[in-house]
């Protein structure tokens, strides 16, 4: 037999109630503002719809129509290098008072790739850098792409407990650094049981003397398939998790919006995030003219 109590406060308002029902009495009294044994039943209401056919159609079906075409083939710096074949002397990225122009970036990373080459890294090995923004980040981050590795980037204004798991989890070969990132590095590399390689991408990258020339991607034995990138989500949900994302994964993105947004040889973009946050990957990679590094005071 229903009815409505509207005697408790606790209870906030009106419910309809019925007892007699065991299967879906509440079992226990609710804040004790009703009695228990009370049976709590949903009310049925008819809502006119919010969509007419037209806007249902557009919605569920115009909206979700994202099948695009992509070039399968590609790799996500061999995009870089079609740029940097048309563009040669324009400026490809800005730090403060340095640039480089896509020439000199392309042969920056060209040999840093051939020495990563040199010391095993292969198709989906990870490769971690641990870099404050910077040129020398940019170059680190397109040679770990032509050498054929995965980068892991690890962002020193991160807290070292989070740099120190990433390393153990995703077991880098190799770990670039550069300048004072190199001490919280070390910190986060003191309770790994194994040394990766660590290669200071200004000190010994330097004294590189290998070929500027592109890495040839079928002696590389790389395919879109293989990984780009692992960047960990941020763990609020227990510990962070390494995202893989593949080569083709990137160049569908930017193929598939591209005439969203029309971006061109006159847009500049800058790289606002953490490069340790996937949306760097649209601010980093989705260039078609310069990227700009502000300091790392000025980003989120």
């Amino acid at each position: 037999m229903g009815y409505n109590d509207r005697q408790s406060d606790k209870a906030g308002g009106a419910v309809q109630a019925a007892a007699g029902q065991p299967d879906s009495t509440v079992p226990y009294a609710l804040d004790q503002g009703l009695p228990a044994g009370v049976t709590l039943q949903p009310q049925q209401a008819a809502l006119p719809p919010l969509l007419d056919e037209a806007e249902r159609h557009r919605v569920l079906v115009e909206w979700n129509a994202t099948e695009a075409d992509y070039p399968q083939d590609k790799c996500v710096h061999e995009i870089f290098e079609a740029q940097a074949a048309r563009t040669p002397e324009a400026i490809a990225v800005v730090s403060g008072d340095e640039r480089l122009t896509y020439a000199e970036l392309n042969a920056r990373a060209n040999r840093l790739a051939h020495r990563l080459r040199s010391l095993g890294v292969r198709p989906d090995d990870r490769v971690a850098i641990c870099v404050e923004r910077s040129l020398e980040m940019v170059v680190g981050l397109l040679a770990i792409l032509k050498a054929g590795g995965a980068y892991v980037p690890l962002d020193p204004g991160y807290p070292v407990e989070r740099l120190a798991f990433t390393l153990k989890d995703s077991k880098p070969t190799v770990v670039l650094d550069h300048g004072a990132a190199r001490a919280t590095l070390e910190k986060a590399m003191a309770g790994l049981t194994y040394r990766p390689t660590v290669l200071d991408l200004g000190e010994d990258a330097a004294s590189i003397n290998t070929s500027a020339l592109n890495p040839d991607r079928a002696e590389v034995g790389l395919t879109p398939r293989h990984l780009a990138y692992v960047i960990y989500t941020s763990g609020s949900t227990g510990l962070p998790k390494g995202v893989m994302i593949e080569h083709r994964n990137v160049v569908r993105l930017f193929t598939a919006t591209e005439s969203w947004f029309r971006f061109d040889e006159n847009d500049v973009w800058t790289l606002f995030h953490s490069f340790a946050f996937d949306f760097s990957v649209w601010e980093i990679w989705g260039a078609r003219s310069s990227t700009k590094l502000p300091a790392p005071s000025l980003r989120s």
